[in-house]
């Protein structure tokens, strides 16, 4: 508890620093809703030429791309610290949180809680909605556990993505760029359905990485849809534990990246 609390500590900490320039943080929030805006303009432009891809229609691939966007806009919004770990070892600035009594997990996890995200947020949300009303789904304790534990899983997935990718800083130094491939390129998968992608690749998102556990098996369950890609309907309400057992993985990693940091020799 006093750990959750330092946490809320922290958060508050940084939503006011945030503040200080209100002008700025509206059109960040802005120019965040507007970037995400274009890009379900251009899967509508899609779907407004060719009607469907397959089986699925717009209202359909909104409720996965919704989803997605929600998910990772909490996630990029909690792993900030993680993102820009490669700056902290440079800088020699890890040495100061392990100097602390307190988790480094925590610490950066507290660095900065990037409200920007805002924008992504509430355009998630606006698709997701409209996608649900025009499905017509009514919010059923079975929809509701769906729904939850999907955004649960999702932002577990993210973040753990993000910490391996500041676990392998350790020893490269910089921030592999290509790491951005499970993160960015993640979420325009998860955008639309895995069945429409080839075996190899739904194979690597659902064993390796397990996009297609938290973002796709939940949802078809979501739309009754589950014979689409021949899963048992009992896994689509489970699949989403496997988007924290990746998180678990990952913070166990970091642990073993802490063991091998040299610090800065300055």
């Amino acid at each position: 508890m006093n750990n959750f609390f330092l946490y809320l500590r922290y958060i508050s900490i940084s939503l006011k620093s945030q503040m200080q320039y209100k002008v700025s943080f509206l059109l960040q929030v802005l120019g965040q809703l507007l970037g995400t805006g274009i890009e379900f303009f251009g899967i509508w432009a899609l779907f407004s030429r060719f009607n469907s891809i397959g089986t699925w229609t717009l209202s359909e691939v909104a409720l996965f791309y919704g989803m997605v966007n929600i998910s990772f806009a909490c996630a990029d919004a909690l792993g900030r610290g993680f993102d820009s770990f490669g700056r902290i070892i440079k800088n020699g600035d890890f040495d100061r949180l392990l100097l602390r009594p307190r988790a480094t997990v925590l610490q950066l996890l507290g660095t900065e809680f990037t409200l920007k995200r805002l924008g992504r947020l509430s355009q998630g949300i606006a698709v997701m909605w409209w996608s649900l009303s025009t499905l017509h789904i009514s919010f059923s304790i079975k929809i509701l556990w769906l729904l939850g534990t999907s955004f649960i899983g999702a932002i577990a997935l993210f973040l753990g993505i993000v910490i391996v990718q500041a676990t392998i800083t350790f020893w490269t130094i910089e921030s592999l760029e290509i790491m951005n491939i499970l993160t960015y390129g993640g979420v325009e998968t998860a955008q639309y359905p895995f069945s429409i992608y080839t075996k190899w690749f739904q194979r690597f998102f659902t064993y390796f990485i397990p996009l297609a556990c938290v973002s796709y098996f939940p949802l078809l369950a979501v739309l009754e849809k589950q014979d689409t890609f021949s899963v048992p309907l009992w896994f689509c309400y489970v699949s989403p534990l496997a988007g924290i057992l990746f998180l678990i993985v990952a913070l166990q990693l970091w642990k073993l990246g802490e063991r091998y940091y040299c610090s800065t020799g300055s």
